[in-house]
């Protein structure tokens, strides 16, 4: 099966941390291939910029139609994502839904380890839209600037592991989700450190899609999710409007 995974931001350094994970975690016959944003912002922190950050998946995700059996979206906060599954009719899976329905199966509640204050409120509008609010136990954050998003990692290791004890400890948490791409792969270094099993949203999104390719559930000809009628557009790049033809 073929998976195309797109960094709805423009920092490549977080798609080359995407793409690790996404390799790590990937079935040996999945053929991945990825893709940044060509516009946007550098991270998503708010409402707009994940507006922003939607249409770039889209533009990057119709310049591959035909190339993938399943697209995952490589940003907490899923932007775009239900624009995408309207517009596909293959397997679309977001971050953060893969990471809660892999949070859910693991625990009672969980709770979310972000990189900014700002992102919080967006993450807890994110959750409930997945109806997921009563079995959030907390969201925290990263307070402290951030010197490149590629390196989040590296200069802020030892406030996301506290963090993450904080949430077990004190919010009663049976789960911890390391939420954004810059967090890519953490989770697999948390796992000897936190004493409650630690969710990646990049691996989960990739084994979520590859399960629903294999399920072979077919796509929506009806409902909400069927594909956008046809009407009168202007001003969208080739690919994009081919794909609304």
């Amino acid at each position: 099966m073929r998976l195309l995974v797109v960094n709805p931001n423009i920092s490549t350094s977080v798609t080359a941390l995407i793409e690790a994970e996404a390799r790590r975690a990937a079935s040996p016959s999945t053929e991945l291939t990825f893709a940044t944003a060509q516009f946007g912002v550098a991270y998503i922190e708010t409402r707009f910029e994940a507006l922003m950050g939607g249409y770039a998946t889209a533009c990057a995700a119709a310049e591959h139609q035909g190339n993938f059996d399943g697209l995952v979206v490589a940003a907490f906060g899923d932007p775009g994502l239900g624009g995408l599954k309207e517009l596909f009719d293959v397997p679309v899976v977001g971050m953060t839904e893969a990471a809660l329905a892999s949070a859910c199966l693991l625990g009672a509640r969980f709770s979310v380890i972000a990189i900014s204050h700002r992102i919080t409120t967006w993450y807890r509008e994110c959750i409930d839209a997945n109806g997921l609010s009563s079995r959030l136990a907390s969201i925290r954050c990263l307070t402290s600037p951030l010197r490149d998003i590629g390196t989040v990692q590296e200069d802020h290791a030892d406030r996301l592991i506290e963090l993450s004890q904080l949430a077990v400890e004190q919010d009663g948490a049976d789960v911890i989700i390391v939420a954004g791409a810059p967090l890519a792969g953490l989770a697999r270094s948390l796992r000897d450190r936190i004493p409650v099993p630690v969710v990646d949203g990049v691996s989960s999104a990739v084994r979520h899609c590859e399960s629903l390719i294999a399920l072979q559930p077919g796509s929506a000809r009806a409902g909400s999710c069927q594909r956008p009628p046809r009407k009168p557009y202007a001003g969208l790049p080739p690919a994009l409007g081919k794909l609304l033809d």
